[in-house]
């Protein structure tokens, strides 16, 4: 256990996914007089490096772990894809456009200016190196830092001092950070004006499929269907069944209607034969289909980021989205941004008494939450409008969405607007 340093602020991280772990990471050099302590309830001997769910980083997640230090050992064990070109497009024709072919965005990365718009990794190849550059900062300072796996926190108590953290024995922090979200499906749903909920009705069917190789590398497609939106994503060639062929691989999410499902009763070659019905033809042929997972949909956000005076949710914590734009995980990591941003420059000092940190520490909060909502609202307003979208009679809303995707892509600073908010976020 560490030794509480009484005049350094502590910091307590509840969750070592990629955003508690990221936090964790930066704020031990950031703040380097800082006691951190980050709890998990897995044990300590589970091995995460094989969690297959898929993440699309942006291009500033990507930039930010090239900071920490982890990018390249993520780069070298051949477990990323880049993402060159960004393709969008709706399946039901545009009756009011006035082109020959149908509406469509493409966002290039090489028109950008930039290497690349993101990239894809697995859940287990972004967590597996987070954790061990966090257990190697353990070792070397464990008067400071400390990693408490298998140590569910059971409650949080606000006290004059800061927080009381309720895990295997009472332990008193100057701040906590909630990193633990889970999934749409475990969250208790929250009531105005505590937080905003909505169940979309919408399934996730998840899992990858082999792509034609004539088709180009590093394409990422956005597709609105009659049933919900699709998406492919670039993955690293592989087979997508164990013992099957090789080749170009995407990771696939395709949200449907839970009342209205045409995957569920499909065997996979029907889901296969459905699936190249509705992609853009520069999709190319699908060939193979994995088994397919299903997640239900919904709508989970905190009004507020900080809480019971120095406690402060971040990632899915405080949010829980739709994917149809691919963003969730990255406004997660620009919470941990801002909020170690607000941290880093708070002047502490080794001469602050109790009530001088808790001062210090609630002025650093609010202006972490003033700095995050603009960002997080506009994202949440539009993956909800989105996902919404698809219960409206459809003639009509087919219309309206390919004349406003066929304005994003005729209009260059419009495009331009969209992918820098894709990459780096409405700031």
């Amino acid at each position: 256990m560490t030794t509480n340093r009484p005049n350094a602020v502590s910091l307590a991280i509840i969750g070592a996914g990629p955003a508690g772990l990221s936090l964790a990471l930066q704020a031990a050099q950031a703040l380097p007089q800082a006691r951190i302590t980050v709890f998990d309830a897995r044990p300590a001997d589970k091995d995460v490096s094989g969690d297959a769910r898929t993440l699309a980083l942006s291009q500033g997640t990507v930039q930010e772990l090239q900071r920490m230090g982890i990018w390249d050992a993520i780069e070298a064990s051949g477990r990323s894809a880049p993402i060159l070109e960004v393709h969008v497009s709706q399946q039901q024709p545009t009756v009011l456009w006035p082109g020959q072919q149908q509406p469509e965005v493409r966002i290039a990365a090489k028109e950008q200016g930039v290497p690349q718009l993101g990239a894809v990794v697995s859940y287990g190849t972004l967590v597996a190196p987070l954790q061990q550059a966090w257990q190697r900062t353990v070792d070397q300072d464990e008067h400071r830092c400390a990693m408490r796996f298998a140590t569910p926190v059971r409650g949080l108590k606000s006290v004059d001092e800061g927080v009381e953290v309720d895990a295997d024995i009472a332990e008193q922090f100057d701040l906590v950070v909630v990193a633990e979200g889970g999934v749409f499906s475990d969250q208790a749903k929250l009531k105005w004006p505590a937080g905003v909920s909505h169940d979309y009705g919408q399934t996730a069917w998840v899992g990858q499929v082999l792509l034609d190789d004539d088709g180009r590398t590093g394409m990422a497609f956005e597709r609105f269907t009659t049933s919900g939106p699709a998406a492919l994503l670039p993955l690293p060639p592989g087979p997508v069944v164990p013992g099957g062929p090789s080749g170009r691989r995407a990771a696939l999410v395709w949200c449907v209607q839970q009342d209205d499902d045409p995957v569920r009763e499909l065997d996979d070659a029907q889901r296969l034969t459905l699936l190249n019905t509705i992609f853009h033809p520069a999709v190319g042929l699908i060939t193979q289909l994995s088994p397919l997972k299903a997640f239900p949909l919904g709508l989970n956000a905190h009004r507020q980021l900080v809480n019971e005076g120095s406690v402060v949710r971040i990632g899915n914590a405080a949010q829980t989205l739709h994917p149809v734009a691919g963003q969730g995980f990255n406004l997660g990591m620009r919470d941990v941004h801002v909020l170690l941003d607000a941290l880093k420059h708070t002047p502490w000092s080794p001469e602050d008494d109790v009530a001088t940190k808790q001062m210090k520490v609630r002025r650093a909060l609010r202006q972490f939450e003033r700095r995050r909502q603009p960002d997080r609202w506009a994202l949440l307003a539009t993956t909800d409008f989105l996902a919404r979208s698809f219960t409206w009679p459809a003639p009509a809303l087919a219309t309206l969405r390919g004349l406003g995707i066929g304005a994003v892509g005729a209009l260059s600073p419009v495009k331009r607007l969209l992918a820098r908010s894709m990459m780096f976020g409405w700031r």
